[in-house]
């Protein structure tokens, strides 16, 4: 069953003098209930446009997307956000990032504490509950941005590259906190990358977009059962689809730079 339509969205940006800029071509995507899709394709080709759109965060200019068969035009509860940056509120504790969204829904102080400590402890930051983002490593602030907008109990979960600007070491352990919180709640989740292991150990299905202005060229499901563990990296069915997906990225890279030349 789908949970989010994406119909005929397109999305141009005027400019001053100019004709306008393209950003997505009409683009259709069907979200099914549970599905965790991962998002690829090269700089500048719609990805985190789309997300936006869905997130009510931007307005496309054609087409609509539906959330439980109900229109898109804003911002909502039903859609928790994670971006790459880190986007805690500096004066406040971990605790009250996370219980920021259940003050705003008016929740008695209890229950928001029941909900904020449950979720803290899913993401591993037990006694970091009256600590400042500052005083966080960019791990520790991306699993309290993570603890937030699940504590909101969205219908999906929307992430913008969150682990980009994590080291190595971090992004893989973040990687497989996110993958056993998702296998365990089963939240919808569209997730926009550009690393492909990524795309590929973490997503039910990976769609791949074209080089601007950006269409859905390839939906692919990842044959690989759950629970997963980093040894399926090492798998020929991993190998193999990572193969075909880097040969995809590898055309629209190279045909955005004709682009652009």
């Amino acid at each position: 069953m789908s949970i989010l339509s994406i119909r005929g969205v397109s999305r141009s940006f005027e400019s001053a003098g100019r004709a306008p800029t393209i950003a997505l071509q009409a683009t259709d995507l069907e979200v099914e209930e549970n599905d965790f899709i991962t998002i690829l394709g090269p700089s500048g080709c719609g990805k985190s446009t789309l997300l936006r759109i869905v997130a009510g965060l931007d307005k496309q200019s054609s087409g609509e997307a539906l959330l439980d068969n109900q229109r898109i035009d804003g911002p909502g509860a039903g859609r928790g956000m994670v971006f790459q940056s880190y986007t805690l509120f500096p004066w406040l504790t971990v605790l009250d990032n996370v219980c920021f969204g259940l003050r705003e829904r008016n929740l008695p102080r209890a229950q928001q504490l029941e909900i904020a400590n449950a979720f803290i402890k899913k993401v591993g930051l037990r006694g970091f509950e009256n600590h400042f983002p500052k005083q966080l490593s960019g791990g520790m602030q991306q699993r309290t941005a993570l603890a937030r907008a699940l504590a909101n109990n969205p219908r999906m979960l929307l992430m913008d590259e969150p682990f980009g600007a994590l080291d190595h070491q971090t992004r893989e352990l973040m990687q497989e906190l996110l993958l056993g919180i998702w296998e365990a709640e089963r939240k919808t989740v569209l997730f926009v990358t550009h690393d492909i292991d990524e795309a590929v150990f973490m997503g039910s299905r990976v769609v791949v977009m074209s080089a601007r202005p950006g269409r859905i060229k390839l939906n692919r499901e990842v044959p690989i059962p759950h629970p997963r563990h980093y040894s399926v990296k090492t798998t020929p069915v991993f190998s193999e689809l990572k193969a075909e997906l880097m040969e995809q990225v590898r055309v629209e890279v190279l045909a955005s730079q004709s682009i652009n030349a």
